[in-house]
C-alpha cells in the first residue's frame, strides 16, 4: 500500500491549501488525482496573460476550479473583448466574492450580467467607459468594496442627472481620474452613506458641480482617506475634511496639498481620533507643520513622512517629545534630515520608546553609528525597514541581534554594505523573526536551512 492511497481527499486538499503558490506546478504533475484535488482546493487565482485568450479555452480553464472565490485577471495589452472575458468569468465562477478585472473598459450590460451570475460578490475592481454610469451597482447587494478606473468613451447617453436614490452597502470606494464632467459620480456620493474608506487617485475634481454637496455628506462618516496625486482638489478636500469629519482615524496625502492647506488641516482639524498620518512628497512641509501636529494630534499612533526636504531635526524632536507616550510607528523615508543632522535618531529613539515599527528606507547616507544609537533605545521594535540604505554594514545586523530581540519582520534589500555573513548571524540569533527581505545571493546555505526549520520566510 503506497502513501497516496492512505491519504484521503480531504487531508490532501488541506495540505495543498497550505502550500505556497510556487508548488502548484509540481503538485499538478504527480498524478490525475492530485491535479483534480489541487484544482478543487484552489480558492484564489491570479491570471496574467501577454495576449488575449481564446474565450472557450479560458472558460474551460476556469471551470476546472469550481470553488474559486477570488480572481484577478490581467492582460498586458488592452483588449476589445473585455465584455466576453468578463462574461466568461461570471459564468464559470458562481462562488466569486472578490474580482479584479482591469483589462479594458466593460459595458453596463456585462456588469448587470455579473450581478446575476455572482450575487455574493463583495469586492470589485473594474475599468469603465465614459460617460460614467453606476446604474449597475445597486443589484450587487453584497458589494462592500468598489474600485473604478475610467478609460475611453462609449458614446452612450449620459444619465448623470437622471439617477434616482438607492442606498448602497459600499464601505470602501476607490476612484481614479475623476473629472469635472463626470456627472455619474454624484450618484455614488449621494447614496454611499456607509462608506468609511475613500481613496482618490489622480482626480481633477469630485464630479460635476451638482456632485459636490453629496461629496461633503460622504466625508462626514469617513474613517480612512487617501489622496494620491490629486493636486487640484487636495486643499479643498482637506479644508472640508477639517470642518466636517470628526471620525477620521487615517489620512494619506501623496503629492498634493499646499503649505497653507496642510497647515490649516493640522491646526483646525476636528479629527480628534486621527491615529495614522502619512505624508508623501509634501514639498512644502516644514517644522511649523510638525509643531502643529504635535500640539493638535495627540492621538496619533503612526506617522509616515517621505521626501520632506524642508523639515529639520528641531521639528522632529518637538514631535517626538510630544508623542513619546503614544507613537508606535515612525517612517522617515528618503528624508535627508536623517543623514544631515547627527544625533537626531539618538534623540528620537530615547523619546519614542513605544515604537513597534520603524522605516528609514532610502536614506542613502545613513551610517551604522546613527542607526545603532537609535536601536539601543528601541527594545520593543517588531518591524524594521532600512531598504536602500547603502552605507549600512554588518555592524548594524550585529546590533539588531543584541538590541531588538522582538523583531519579526526586517527589510534590508539593496543595502550594499550588508553581506551574507551579517545576514546569517542575524537569522541565527533572532528568535522572533518570521520575515526577512534580502537579496537571494546574501542568504547562505546555513541561513536558508535555519530559516526553513524555524518557519522564517525569506523574500528576495
Amino acid at each position: 500500500m503506497n502513501m497516496d492511497s492512505i491519504l484521503c481527499d480531504e487531508l490532501l486538499q488541506e495540505i495543498f491549501r497550505r502550500l505556497p503558490p510556487s508548488s502548484a506546478a509540481a503538485v499538478s504533475l504527480v498524478c490525475k488525482r492530485w491535479l483534480h484535488l489541487l484544482r478543487s482546493s484552489t480558492t484564489s487565482l491570479s491570471i496574467c496573460l501577454i495576449e488575449p485568450p481564446f474565450i472557450p479555452l479560458f472558460s474551460s480553464f476556469l471551470s476546472f476550479h469550481p470553488f474559486l472565490s477570488t480572481v484577478s485577471v490581467t492582460i498586458t495589452p488592452t483588449v476589445d473583448s473585455s465584455d466576453q472575458l468578463l462574461n466568461s468569468v461570471a459564468s464559470s465562477c458562481p462562488n466569486l466574492r472578490h474580482l479584479r478585472f482591469l483589462n479594458g473598459p466593460v459595458s453596463t450590460l456585462s456588469l448587470f450580467s455579473l450581478s446575476v451570475s455572482c450575487p455574493n460578490l463583495v469586492s470589485l475592481a473594474v475599468t469603465l467607459f465614459r460617460p460614467l454610469s453606476f446604474l449597475w451597482v445597486p443589484p450587487f447587494g453584497c458589494l462592500k468594496e468598489l474600485s473604478i478606473y475610467p478609460a475611453g468613451n462609449s458614446g452612450e447617453f449620459d444619465y448623470g442627472d437622471f439617477y434616482g436614490s438607492c442606498e448602497l452597502n459600499l464601505e470602501s470606494l476607490l476612484l481614479t481620474g475623476i473629472k469635472s464632467g463626470d456627472k455619474g459620480v454624484g450618484f455614488l456620493w449621494r447614496n454611499c452613506k456607509k462608506v468609511t474608506t475613500l481613496k482618490l487617485i489622480s482626480c481633477e475634481e469630485v464630479g460635476d458641480q451638482g456632485s459636490f454637496l453629496g461629496f461633503l455628506q460622504c466625508l462626514e462618516g469617513l474613517q480612512e482617506l487617501e489622496l494620491r496625486t490629486c493636486r487640484t482638489i487636495a486643499d479643498g478636500v482637506l479644508l472640508k475634511l477639517a470642518e466636517n469629519c470628526d471620525m477620521l482615524n487615517s489620512l494619506l496625502v501623496y503629492d498634493g496639498g499646499s503649505k497653507e492647506g496642510l497647515f490649516h488641516f493640522l491646526t483646525q482639524s476636528k479629527c480628534g481620533n486621527l491615529q495614522n498620518l502619512d505624508l508623501r512628497l509634501p514639498l512644502d512641509l516644514d517644522n511649523n507643520h510638525l509643531t502643529a501636529a504635535a500640539e493638535n494630534l495627540g492621538s496619533l499612533r503612526s506617522l509616515r513622512l517621505q521626501s520632506c526636504c524642508l523639515v529639520t531635526g528641531e521639528g522632529l524632536k518637538i514631535l517626538g517629545n510630544a508623542m513619546a507616550d503614544g507613537l508606535e510607528e515612525l517612517a522617515l523615508i528618503n528624508c535627508d534630515v536623517v543623514e544631515r543632522e547627527s544625533g537626531l535618531l539618538t534623540t528620537l529613539g530615547q523619546d519614542l520608546k513605544r515604537l513597534r515599527k520603524l522605516d528609514l528606507s532610502f536614506n542613502d547616507m545613513l551610517l551604522d553609528k546613527e542607526l545603532i544609537s537609535m536601536l539601543v533605545s528601541c527594545n520593543n521594535l517588531n518591524e524594521l525597514k532600512v531598504r536602500g540604505c547603502k552605507k549600512l554594514t554588518n555592524l548594524s545586523m550585529v546590533s539588531l541581534t543584541k538590541c531588538c530581540k522582538k523583531l519579526q519582520s526586517v527589510d534590508v534589500m539593496y543595502c550594499c554594505g550588508i553581506e551574507a555573513h551579517g545576514v546569517e548571524l542575524f537569522v541565527l540569533n533572532s528568535p522572533k523573526l518570521r520575515l526577512l527581505q534580502v537579496e537571494e545571493n546574501k542568504v547562505s546555505d546555513v541561513a536558508r536551512t535555519w530559516a526553513s526549520n524555524k518557519f522564517i520566510e525569506v523574500v528576495p
